[in-house]
């Protein structure tokens, strides 16, 4: 066996890089070269390599001969195959939490709903929407499954980044309400109601991103109540 390499530092320069993408420092398209960041962070070149092919793994990087490395710009086809994904994922999280969430459990998530009520900022929001969602996965106790969306958390957040880049109108006071309502399914531990309430809250965030909705759109404008017993 060949001796372990310690790789602490590429990890760090990830760490750096991929929060410069999620705070809208380099949008979707941005290059990032690598002697640029190696200046910027202090670093010889090779960690900064290393640490955008971590990225390029992630889906939040696009490396290309002739283009160099750039953020991804999720195409059409990457939006529907994300979207499926994580629908299926995400209605798996909800039947397991209304089926063994912890009390300690739901009150996480909606803990997570209730921070969004304090932000002004739209790049904030995305990660406190990212945040839910990791509390709703978390509370499922499925360890596979709560790998599963790790797996594609750092391109959901690009998706949700690729939205706020679309239009941010009506965005910041819509989805604090619409976790509030998500959260409060969960609580009732109802899939009959919170099913289609999640499957909506993606499909506004698809259909600003693909342009087939107004942005203003969404759970804030409706009313949800438990089901009668």
């Amino acid at each position: 066996m060949a001796p372990a390499r310690r790789r602490g530092l590429a990890d760090e320069v990830a760490d750096r890089i991929r929060k410069a993408i999620f705070s809208g420092a380099y949008a979707p398209g941005a290059p990032l070269r690598e002697v640029e960041l190696s200046g910027v962070l202090q670093v010889s070149r090779g960690p900064v390599r290393e640490a955008l092919r971590v990225l390029e793994r992630e889906g939040l990087v696009h490396c290309a001969w002739h283009r160099g490395t750039v953020v991804t710009t999720l195409s059409a086809e990457d939006v529907a195959e994300l979207d499926s994904l994580r629908g299926a994922l995400e209605d798996l999280a909800v039947q397991q939490v209304i089926a063994h969430a912890s009390e300690e459990g739901l009150a996480a998530v909606e803990k997570a709903a209730d921070v969004m009520e304090h932000t002004t900022d739209p790049h904030d929001m995305v990660r406190l929407d990212i945040a839910f969602h990791d509390a709703v996965f978390a509370a499922t106790g499925h360890q596979r499954l709560a790998a599963a969306w790790e797996s594609i958390r750092c391109q959901v957040h690009l998706f949700l980044l690729t939205r706020i880049g679309h239009s941010t109108e009506g965005y910041l006071g819509c989805i604090p309400q619409e976790h509030h309502a998500l959260a409060a399914a969960l609580r009732a531990r109802n899939p009959q109601a919170a099913l289609p309430l999640f499957a909506a809250h993606r499909r506004h965030a698809v259909d600003v991103v693909t342009g087939t909705s107004n942005p203003a759109r969404g759970l804030a404008r409706r009313t949800w109540a438990p089901p009668s017993s």
